[in-house]
C-alpha cells in the first residue's frame, strides 16, 4: 500500500536527482578515462532554425560537458535534402571516434523522420528511436532506451515510490502518461517500474472527462506534454 493517503499528492522535482545522476555519470567517465580509454564523444545533428530544438541541443551538449563527455553540434539548413542528411548520418555511423549520435527532432516537413531515425546506427542511437531499439525494448531485451521514459523510471526508482502493489493498481490504479511526442508515446514492459504497474496512455485526443477519470484513479501521474 502507499505510505500516505491517496488524496495527498507528492510533486517530485527532478533537479536534485539530476545533480546526483550527473555526479555519478561524471565519476563513471573519470573511471573510464583512468582505465586508459578515450573520452566518449557525442555528435548531434541539428537541421533548421527551430528555437526549441536549438535550446534542447544546447542543454544536451552542456550536460555532456558537465560529466566529461565531448560533443559537437553539426548544423545544417532546413533546405538540406533527405539524401544529403542520410549521407551525413552514414559518415557519422562509420566514424569510430563517434560513440553516440542523435538527430534532433522535429525535422523539416519534406523529410521522413522514421527513415532518418532508422538511418542512425542502433549502437550509437542515444535517443533510442531506431526501430531495432524500440522493438528490443518492447520485447524486454537490452536496448537504448528513450531519455524521457528512462528518466521517469529512474526518478521513481530513486524516490522509492512503489509501483508493485499500489492501491488499486491492478484494477484501477496505475500511471497516466500525458503527451503525444515521439519521446514519450512508447510505454514498454521491462525491468523498470512500469513493468509491474498498470499503465494508461493518454494524449492530445483523449477526451477531457476521460483524462480526468484516469488521473483520479492513478497512483502516479507523469505529465510529459511539453
Amino acid at each position: 500500500h502507499l505510505p500516505r493517503r491517496r488524496e495527498d499528492a507528492v510533486v517530485i522535482s527532478g533537479r536534485k536527482l539530476a545533480r546526483q545522476i550527473r555526479q555519478e555519470a561524471r565519476h563513471e567517465v573519470q573511471q573510464w578515462l583512468a582505465a586508459g580509454h578515450r573520452r566518449p564523444h557525442l555528435s548531434v545533428v541539428l537541421v533548421g532554425d527551430n528555437p526549441a530544438s536549438h535550446s534542447y541541443v544546447l542543454n544536451k551538449t552542456r550536460a555532456a560537458a558537465d560529466v566529461g563527455i565531448s560533443s559537437e553540434t553539426i548544423l545544417r539548413p532546413a533546405s538540406i535534402s533527405e539524401e544529403e542528411l542520410l549521407e551525413l548520418i552514414a559518415q557519422l555511423n562509420r566514424d569510430e571516434a563517434v560513440d553516440g549520435l542523435l538527430v534532433q527532432l522535429p525535422l523539416p516537413g519534406h523529410m521522413d523522420e522514421r527513415r532518418v531515425c532508422n538511418a542512425v546506427s542502433p549502437h550509437k542511437d542515444v535517443d533510442g528511436f531506431h526501430e531495432l531499439n524500440v522493438g528490443r525494448m518492447c520485447l524486454d531485451r537490452d536496448a537504448m532506451l528513450p531519455a524521457t521514459p528512462r528518466g521517469v523510471w529512474e526518478i521513481i526508482r530513486r524516490t522509492g515510490e512503489p509501483s508493485l502493489g499500489c492501491t488499486g493498481v491492478a484494477r484501477q490504479g496505475g500511471w497516466v502518461a500525458l503527451g503525444a511526442g515521439s519521446g514519450c508515446r512508447v510505454s514498454p514492459p521491462g525491468p523498470v517500474p512500469s513493468g509491474d504497474a498498470t499503465v494508461t496512455i493518454s494524449h492530445r485526443y483523449t477526451p477531457k472527462e476521460q483524462l480526468k477519470q484516469h488521473t483520479i484513479r492513478a497512483d502516479i501521474v507523469v505529465a510529459a506534454a511539453g
